[in-house]
């Protein structure tokens, strides 16, 4: 089996109580909401990473005020082409970020078509990939290990086995099921 590992940086902007989100299409197409971040290019600093992708996605000038943890998911795909399944490792690093310049604009041409800031109390509702809820976690929760779920878990999300055509939105692989429609069972972190 071949294996895959992407490095990817995100950003927790909060600011008047709202959170700043991109959205992007899911493997369906369907609309869902994302952290402003993105996959780090060969020998870039994620730090460097994270302060790039928000300025390409959101047109905001960040500065990174903390780590908040690192999200680690693994997942098979059945097949990729015809080249047979394929063991993908995503590491995403977490971080607070605060703006300090430039304007709120959409990206072209790229990942993402908007950005919005949207009230904390209804991230819950909205059409989201569930790493928005992992880092509001981390965020509210500030563990001293950077990691908010309970390792029984993590295993249990990391040995999801994929199918064709689910599961990657943006480049970055994302369990089945992983966009969470509004008002399904993921308990608003606290």
């Amino acid at each position: 089996m071949r294996k895959r590992l992407r490095v990817a940086a995100y950003a927790v902007c909060v600011r008047d109580g709202r959170l700043l989100l991109a959205r992007s299409p899911a493997p369906d197409g369907t609309p869902e909401w994302v952290l402003p971040g993105g996959g780090m290019e060969h020998g870039e600093d994620p730090l460097d990473t994270v302060v790039r992708e928000l300025d390409e996605e959101t047109g905001y000038r960040v500065e990174v005020t903390g780590l908040l943890g690192i999200d680690s998911a693994r997942h098979t795909f059945r097949r990729e082409g015809l080249r047979g399944p394929v063991d993908h490792h995503a590491v995403r690093v977490l971080y607070e970020g605060r703006v300090v310049g430039g304007e709120l604009r959409h990206e072209v041409n790229g990942s993402t078509d908007m950005a919005a800031w949207h009230d904390l109390d209804a991230v819950a509702s909205l059409t989201r990939v569930r790493l928005v809820d992992t880092a509001l976690a981390l965020w509210r929760q500030r563990p001293a290990n950077g990691r908010s779920a309970a390792p029984s878990e993590e295993a249990a999300r990391s040995e999801q086995v994929i199918a064709p055509g689910e599961g990657v939105a943006s480049g970055e692989a994302v369990a089945s099921g992983e966009a969470v429609p509004p008002k399904e069972a993921v308990p608003p972190a606290e």
